[in-house]
């Protein structure tokens, strides 16, 4: 009796393991669906993103109608990950829904209603009333909304200054605390991008000003 059980939770691990995990929640403020595909879960997945929290992340866009893209930010123009607080409104709402509890390496799929997307007015090159498809890949996690206490963290030479070299180490001691290998390219890929977004006076530097929650583009 013990060897079947073990052999049907070993058959339904494997399972999963081949096919992506599908929520469907429901937004409080519409009462409509955000369907959420889970299409690759890391094995260590103990640190999950929550409202506050400062995400960085690859995404694409795609409308739901005939499945043609809309925003990619692998293009090699303009292409980089996207730095946003979750739950606070930096991103549309179904995104702040659907990217709740995802936890770094994760992939997900995410299809969205124009009610908690771009609405009646749509925006750019997407339509109005359309509902949208958002393929994102979470990279990393920071603790809070870009908290004081992580800028001190990250100053180790207390200058009030963060450089790439100091932000770069943070990153891989919080990389190395969760267990998770990532190459050197990667971590200079986020660091680049918080200066191309952060940097304003283009001194190599971030002052504490420079480095807050509120100047980040609307995925």
């Amino acid at each position: 009796m013990f060897l079947r059980f073990l052999f049907y939770f070993c058959l339904i691990l494997s399972l999963q393991a081949l096919y992506p995990f599908i929520t469907i929640i429901r937004a409080n403020e519409t009462n409509e669906d955000v369907k959420i595909e889970v299409t690759f879960l890391p094995e260590n997945c103990s640190q999950k993103a929550k409202r506050g929290d400062m995400l960085n992340a690859h995404y694409d866009g795609f409308l739901a109608k005939d499945g043609s893209q809309f925003y990619c930010s692998r293009t090699t123009e303009k292409g980089h990950p996207h730095w946003f607080v979750l739950g606070v409104g930096n991103i549309i709402k179904g995104l702040d829904v659907a990217l709740q509890d995802m936890c770094p390496g994760e992939k997900r799929k995410v299809t969205i209603p124009p009610s908690l997307a771009y609405g009646e007015k749509g925006n750019g090159p997407v339509p109005p009333n359309a509902t949208v498809i958002f393929e994102v890949e979470l990279l990393h996690i920071s603790r809070g909304p870009r908290s004081i206490e992580a800028f001190k963290e990250m100053d180790v030479d207390n200058n009030k200054e963060l450089t790439k070299e100091e932000i770069k180490e943070y990153l891989k001691m919080e990389a190395k605390k969760l267990q998770t290998h990532k190459d050197e390219s990667y971590f200079d890929d986020v660091v680049a991008d918080v200066f191309l977004k952060n940097d304003h006076d283009a001194d190599g530097t971030l002052s504490l000003k420079e480095y807050n929650i509120y100047n980040h583009d609307e995925l």
